[in-house]
């Protein structure tokens, strides 16, 4: 940057200081942006070797900026809300304010200015996390057409705006400065923009957006070459994979920060594949065991929670259960189902102690068993193909278990419905169960080709859509109880159906039947997916065909008994049937959503049965006691009132 660009920079910010001086005071002190705050800790790591080389100062405008910038660090750390790590910032940038004004070597600011805002992102989060592994070769188009005039097509900083720009815009393929900046420093100028420049704010882009230019900007500086054999070193080495452990890390990860344990050309050709493929941090070692990224993410909870991060530790427990170890479950569940178990209670028992903020001691011994369990798990599924009667048995059952619920549902209204007399209602729950299927192969093509569906975002899903079919199924069972007991039931169903069963009745029994199947649909779907091989596909397909006659035969069957029930008998077993079935329901959602960590885990010595939705922890035994007392209040009150509308109907 030359002297007089960095003059009208550094005057620019002056003024604005000197405007934000003249302005009323107020009772209280305006509260710092933590991420003005890193962002300028950012270009203090990158710019000052431009600044002052040798302890001499090369170009004062530069210096002047270097210095005002980390005079405003210190002055915004200052008026930060009080927090027990604040004094430690404030003294970690007094450090830096000494280093800038002692024109300290380059790198010793640079390494005092990036730890410094590692600890500010640590002390105050800025929640800048991509939702999911960003896409940037989606955004070519948007890069054209947003970004080319300045920056040029290629990167080059050679834009037809570009001359008109003072300071010129960045090239982005400037090797020595993409090695400098992380993802995270991008997505914050793309989205706040630099005061004092040509670089305007993209808040108005989505969020999603704004991620994969990060990426696809940062990734510009280098080649194919480099890009194909980082994916050949990061297949191949584990330490890597240890250096970069979540999406998270990759978004704050510089070539600098893989080169202290590999080599600069390694960590460049490193960087550069993950910031083309994201997505390839949640994606197994190759060649290190099924379970390799289950191992690799309880190791950097581990560490995370000696180092005091709590929230990052809790985060990358859920990561190892949620993605290390859910994608082979299928598998290891048809071959040791009790191995299974011991893992999940495993794992939970572990989060649970990190809630707990159990001593990090009792935490490694807990680790310790879990990869005890690991190393148990990965002998069992030692060989690289599924067998065909493991293949045949695991899609048989996983199908058959999953699609009953759904069935009993669906095959309920249809009944109902027939038993009515409504069936120009009928096409309403059609459309629900054909889209949720239309809609769950619209979530495989998405799963196999398109991104990558994270274990938390699958588990909420689940969890949501559970408690929610719970919550209809239990208010439906209540209310088909009180119509069991009223008697007279072609007479009512003429006279109240036809209003009950309106245009907006019909809609929603089309999400009912939408939500139960899809719920089921999802999580096939995604079972399949992970324990699909290739050598074992006749098998798996043979699996899904039997499973899918064993369910067309229930389902016939339960229609046939439907018919021939009396219809107050047909509504008195339906309620109760439909009842249970809110009270499973609403312990697979709790489950699911405390697997997701959205609700805590507090464990009980009770036995563990899937089937009944019950599970090991007292969130989810009261969640289904409490619909179960509902439903026997609403059950008797329902009996008790009988009499009196039965008087009343005469």
């Amino acid at each position: 940057m030359s002297p007089s660009i960095a003059l009208i920079r550094s005057s620019v910010f002056a003024l604005l200081m000197m405007g934000a001086a003249w302005l009323p005071v107020r009772a209280e002190q305006p509260v710092a942006n933590p991420r003005q705050t890193w962002q300028m800790l950012d270009y203090i790591a990158v710019d000052y070797a431009g600044a002052v080389e040798g302890g001499r100062i090369v170009s004062a405008g530069e210096y002047a900026e270097m210095q005002e910038f980390a005079s405003a660090v210190r002055s915004q750390l200052a008026s930060l809300p009080a927090s027990p790590k604040r004094p430690a910032l404030l003294t970690q940038a007094d450090q830096l304010v000494v280093a800038v004004t002692a024109k300290a070597e380059s790198q010793h600011v640079a390494t005092l200015a990036r730890r410094l805002a590692d600890d500010l992102l640590a002390g105050y989060p800025i929640g800048a996390v991509p939702a999911a592994p960003p896409e940037p070769g989606r955004v070519t188009a948007l890069y054209a057409q947003q970004c080319a005039a300045c920056h040029g097509s290629a990167g080059r900083g050679d834009g037809p705006a570009a001359a008109g720009l003072d300071p010129p815009p960045i090239a982005f393929t400037d090797a020595g400065r993409a090695a400098q900046r992380t993802p995270l420093a991008l997505y914050e100028v793309i989205s706040q923009g630099v005061p004092g420049t040509g670089m305007a704010s993209f808040a108005g882009l989505s969020e999603e957006d704004r991620w994969a230019l990060a990426f696809y900007v940062g990734n510009l500086a280098y080649s194919p070459q480099a890009r194909e054999e980082g994916e050949a070193l990061w297949r191949e080495n584990a330490d890597a994979h240890g250096r970069i452990p979540t999406l998270e890390a990759l978004t704050r990860t510089r070539e600098a920060d893989l080169a202290t344990t590999l080599s600069p050309e390694q960590a460049h050709a490193i960087v550069a594949y993950l910031r083309d493929r994201p997505q390839a941090v949640n994606e197994p070692v190759a060649g290190t065991g099924p379970l390799a990224l289950a191992r690799q993410r309880l190791a950097d909870s581990q560490r995370a929670y000696a180092a005091g991060d709590t929230a990052q530790a809790t985060t990358l427990a859920l990561s190892a259960y949620l993605d290390g170890v859910e994608p082979v479950e299928p598998t290891l569940a048809t071959r040791d189902a009790a191995l299974m178990r011991e893992i999940e209670t495993a794992m939970a028992h572990y989060r649970t102690q990190l809630g707990r903020r159990a001593d990090p001691s009792d935490v490694a011994t807990q680790a310790a068993r879990i990869n005890a369990l690991f190393d148990r798990a990965e002998a069992v599924l030692q060989d690289s193909h599924t067998d065909r009667t493991t293949a045949f048995l695991g899609s048989f059952t996983i199908l058959v278990r999953e699609g009953l619920e759904a069935l009993l549902i669906v095959i309920g209204m249809i009944a109902f419905l027939r038993k009515a007399e409504r069936r120009e209602v009928l096409p309403y729950v059609h459309a629900g169960w054909i889209g949720a299927l239309l809609a769950g192969a619209a979530t495989w093509a998405a799963a196999t080709y398109l991104v990558d569906i994270s274990g938390a975002n699958r588990e909420v899903t689940e969890g949501v859509s559970a408690l929610f079919a719970a919550a209809v199924l239990l208010s439906v069972g209540i209310w088909m109880h009180q119509k069991s007991l009223a008697g007279r039931w072609q007479q009512y169903l003429h006279a109240k159906l036809s209003a009950a069963l309106s245009r907006r009745s019909a809609i929603f029994l089309f999400v009912l039947a939408f939500v139960a199947v899809y719920r089921e649909v999802f999580e096939t779907i995604l079972f399949y997916i992970a324990m699909w091989s290739e050598d074992a596909s006749g098998a798996i397909i043979a699996g899904l065909v039997a499973g899918g006659v064993v369910l067309t035969v229930v389902a016939y069957w339960m229609l046939r008994m439907s018919r021939r029930l009396p219809i107050g008998r047909f509504f008195s077993i339906s309620s109760i049937l439909i009842a249970a079935l809110a009270v499973v329901l609403v312990g697979k959602g709790v489950a699911a959503l405390q697997e997701a960590g959205w609700i805590a885990q507090a464990w009980v010595q009770v036995p563990r049965i899937d089937w009944l939705g019950v599970y090991p922890s007292w969130q989810s035994l009261l969640a289904q006691l409490t619909v179960l007392a509902v439903a026997v209040v609403g059950f008797v009150v329902n009996a008790r009132a009988a009499p009196a509308r039965a008087q009343t109907s005469k």
